[in-house]
């Protein structure tokens, strides 16, 4: 026998009444489980009304025989029988109508139904029958006997068989270790869906499947907002629990099922007194052990009087057909949502599943005097803390993009909002192996925040959990390595505007033009020429070629030409003159391109990267890369089918030590002391903040490895959906967002354009390292310039003084020979007297003569400065 102990409501009951219930002195009642027939008798022969009690699958046929057989009336909040006994009143109403609308209101054609035997198989017979009218597929399970071994072997079985919808109908205690034990194999997640069949959804621990985020379903009996109700749990939870050890402090559906038995009991007795009917077991009170049983024979006056009974209990309206059971009730419909159950509806015998429309209020007025949490992450330059900090409070405390973000959505919406940083510090992924989400995903999604303003990426994943608004910032995937040095220009730098072929392609240019116009010169007779003695004068022609362009004046002249510094000779000849025209065209085009690149590439010193995209990362082993442990730049890596990233993932995952980071902050700070050796892959907006951020010591290189968005996140189904999209797509319009980028990444930089603060500005001077080459190629010019000098001096006076030592005695041996008529002509030169004169039939004599005065005071000089430099050197 099982003895519950409940405290009464002041039941007016008479003394004769003490024989239903044995009422003690602290009014509690015994509720007698019948285990055999000797003991029902026992109990029959002390002179019982009507029996209260419990049966399960094992006692009920002989329980329900043996008050048939004797005409007492069995008053039970057990389940329902399948069969009909006339004295068996059943307070339990059936949940097989409200079940089979739920499903049909779910559409489901395919599921798993998980039962027990002591329950009895009134539902599975009915989902049995609907299921062959609707064609369903139904896998009907009895756990009744599993442990929690095979409970977990079943759901991977049925996990494997991609089994999604159950419908579960087990007694509490088995429901409760079944619920343990699908979460410990992870299968409260997104994605699942799990109908309750029983009357108590309020009564289950689900606070594990609100943080997984499966749907589950149940039906409520009890309406914990009835005045009758909240009456009397108020003076419930005034109990001592020292005199009642098995207080609970929430009533559970079976006790209200107690609680109105009771009442029921309670109703007929009155009624029976009103009615003055005599129901004493004075007389023929019946004998249980006769052969056959002698009923008692107040027995169906008992049993009529209750079945009119018709109240108001905690559990509704209790009334009850000629059959004894339930009638006219109603039960609530809930779901279970991110901040618990929700009621969706009600189902009753005549109106059937009747679901309600709770989004029909605007969010205004559902939101109206409360303040609403927005979940954000503390990321600089979205949300920082302000210097004095301290000196504020709430909101004030914070700045940065999104907080202004957040400001400008609540005023838009009309609301009030709470910041709160998600305490884990991190955005948000699901467990692998406990499929609960963590960061500010978990945050909405177990309803601890309404709102998620914060860089957040929209992605197929969170999108299944969550609602996500327009894209306020779109980004990508990006890669940050440490800045390298910039390497200083090389001496010969002014040679970098043109490549190397382009410079090779000129020198042979220079030669071939060179060699065309000697050519092109020696071909046309324009370019030869005799000039005649000058009149008065009786000598010779001038020593002056007859060609201007030898081969030496010609690469003189294409020189001077590229040098844009002109030339004393040009070409007389039409051919010569095109040869000429067309490489100062060439020389134009050349010079004035390479002007134009110069200056970008005397003031800018470039910097060598060691990695310039991804697949230069997965080539090589050198540089280590990683991502944040928890967020969607891992999850892209992970879920990626590209060979490239693909082959990133598989290192990343297996190095050692482990290459990813807590938070972005981490990254950074790991990218600036690898010396080079770590490149950190984050959204690019965070790379581009951090890039102008001090030290300035930080890079973006290569592209985007994808394309993605920020988006402003809400709870599934949250109300404040459609105002969050509709004032991003607002502010959008506006250019706000745009403004807002500016201020925070820009606005307040501290790098500038060229890598920071004063030393951008000296940056466009040049430095001797610049132009060293072109001052080395002048200093060469000119040593080599005198060295060739010095050579020819030498190489001229040589030869010079070979010939006036051969001449010389050829000069006097003429001098001395001449005829005796011969005018002597004086010539005077630095103290040196030659007679010389005319002879009318010896020119070339004469005409040497006259060249010899010539040289000699040349030679003279030459010699001299030829002792004064031996000297010196």
């Amino acid at each position: 026998m099982v003895k519950h102990q409940l405290k009464t409501q002041h039941l007016p009951l008479n003394p004769q009444e003490n024989h239903v219930l044995r009422w003690k002195h602290q009014r509690k009642f015994d509720i007698l489980w019948i285990l055999g027939s000797y003991y029902f008798c026992s109990q029959y022969s002390r002179g019982v009304f009507a029996i209260f009690g419990l049966y399960d699958k094992r006692s009920v046929h002989t329980l329900t025989s043996f008050c048939g057989a004797l005409h007492i009336s069995l008053i039970t909040p057990s389940f329902p029988t399948e069969g009909e006994s006339q004295f068996t009143l059943q307070l339990r109403p059936s949940i097989r109508g409200a079940l089979l609308s739920l499903l049909d209101h779910y559409d489901w054609n395919k599921f798993v139904f998980l039962y027990d035997t002591d329950r009895g198989y009134a539902i599975l017979q009915a989902i049995m029958e609907k299921a062959g009218q609707n064609s369903w597929q139904v896998s009907a399970i009895c756990v009744e006997s599993f442990d929690d071994a095979a409970y977990r072997r079943l759901l991977e079985d049925l996990d494997r068989r991609q089994e999604k919808k159950f419908v579960i109908d087990l007694e509490a205690e088995r429901l409760t270790n079944m619920l343990e034990q699908i979460v410990s194999v992870g299968k409260h997640v997104k994605g699942y869906h799990y109908i309750m069949a029983n009357l108590g959804f309020k009564d289950i621990n689900l606070e594990r499947f609100m943080h997984g985020g499966a749907n589950v379903s149940g039906f409520q009996l009890v309406d914990f907002s009835n005045p009758m109700v909240i009456k009397l749990m108020q003076r419930w939870n005034k109990l001592d629990q020292r005199e009642y050890p098995a207080f609970v402090p929430r009533e559970r559906y079976t006790s209200a099922l107690t609680y109105d038995g009771v009442m029921v009991m309670a109703e007929a007795f009155r009624n029976l007194r009103r009615q003055k009917v005599d129901i004493s077991r004075r007389g023929n009170a019946g004998d249980c052990l006769a052969n056959p049983a002698a009923p008692w024979n107040q027995g169906i006056d008992m049993e009529r009087t209750l079945k009119q009974v018709r109240l108001q209990g905690l559990t509704g309206n209790v009334q009850f057909d000629h059959y004894g059971r339930r009638v006219n009730y109603t039960m609530d419909v809930f779901e279970l949502k991110n901040n618990g159950p929700r009621r969706m509806g009600y189902w009753t015998d005549s109106d059937k599943l009747v679901l309600i429309q709770n989004e029909a209020l605007l969010p205004n007025e559902i939101l109206e005097n409360r303040t609403v949490v927005v979940t954000t992450i503390m990321e600089g330059p979205y949300v920082m803390l302000k210097k004095n900090w301290e000196l504020y409070e709430g909101n004030d405390q914070y700045e940065g993009y999104c907080v202004d973000l957040a400001s400008e959505i609540a005023k838009h919406i009309g609301i009030k909002y709470k910041i709160a940083i998600v305490p884990d510090g991190k955005y948000g992924a699901r467990d692998p192996e406990t499929k609960i989400w963590n960061g500010m995903v978990g945050e909405l999604v177990y309803g601890k925040a309404e709102i998620a303003v914060a860089p957040l990426t929209i992605t197929l994943v969170r999108e299944e959990v969550i609602d996500f608004s327009k894209p306020f910032m779109s980004l990508g995937i990006s890669i940050m390595i440490k800045k390298p040095q910039k390497s200083k220009p090389g001496v010969f730098s002014f040679l970098d505007p043109l490549a190397y072929e382009i410079w090779m392609c000129i020198v042979f240019a220079y030669i071939g033009v060179s060699v065309v116009l000697f050519l092109v010169s020696r071909f046309s007779p324009y370019e030869w020429h005799t000039e005649e003695p000058e009149e008065g004068t009786d000598g010779p022609p001038s020593d002056q070629p007859p060609n201007e362009f030898g081969i030496f004046n010609s690469l003189w002249f294409s020189l001077g030409a590229f040098m844009q510094q002109g030339c004393d000779i040009s070409p007389r000849s039409l051919s010569g003159r095109i040869v000429g025209g067309v490489w100062w065209f060439f020389t134009l085009i050349i010079i004035s391109s390479y002007t134009a690149n110069l200056a970008a590439f005397l003031t800018v010193e470039r910097m060598v990267s060691p990695i310039e995209s991804a697949e230069d990362l997965a080539k090589q082993t050198d540089i280590a890369y990683g991502t944040l442990d928890s967020g969607s730049t891992k999850e892209f890596f992970r879920r990626s089918k590209i060979a490239v990233y693909e082959k990133m993932w598989g290192y990343m995952k297996s190095a050692e030590p482990t290459v990813f980071t807590k938070n972005t902050q981490e990254g950074v700070v790991r990218v600036r002391k690898s010396k080079g050796k770590y490149a950190f892959l984050l959204e690019s907006t965070m790379n581009e903040y951090t890039e102008q951020r001090k030290p300035c010591d930080t890079m973006k290189v290569g592209g985007n490895l994808d394309s993605k968005g920020y988006g402003v996140a809400t709870p599934k189904g949250s109300l404040l959906r459609s105002a969050v999209n509709l004032a991003v797509l607002k502010l959008n319009e506006q250019g706000l967002l745009d403004k807002l980028k500016n201020k925070w990444w820009y606005d307040k930089g501290e790098c500038g354009s060229g890598g920071g603060g004063e030393k951008d500005k000296s940056s466009q001077a040049l430095s001797l390292s610049n132009v060293a080459g072109v001052f080395y190629i002048l200093v060469g010019g000119l040593g080599l310039a005198m060295l060739v000098a010095l050579i020819e001096f030498c190489y001229k006076s040589r030869n010079e003084a070979k010939r006036m030592k051969v001449e010389a005695p050829m000069s006097e041996h003429h001098h001395h020979h001449l005829p005796h008529h011969l005018t002597p002509m004086p010539c005077l030169n630095q103290g040196h007297q030659l007679g010389m004169a005319r002879y009318g039939s010896h020119t070339n004599i004469l005409s040497r003569q006259k060249k010899y005065t010539k040289i000699i005071p040349i030679l003279i000089k030459m010699q001299l400065l030829f002792n004064v430099t031996s000297d010196w050197l």
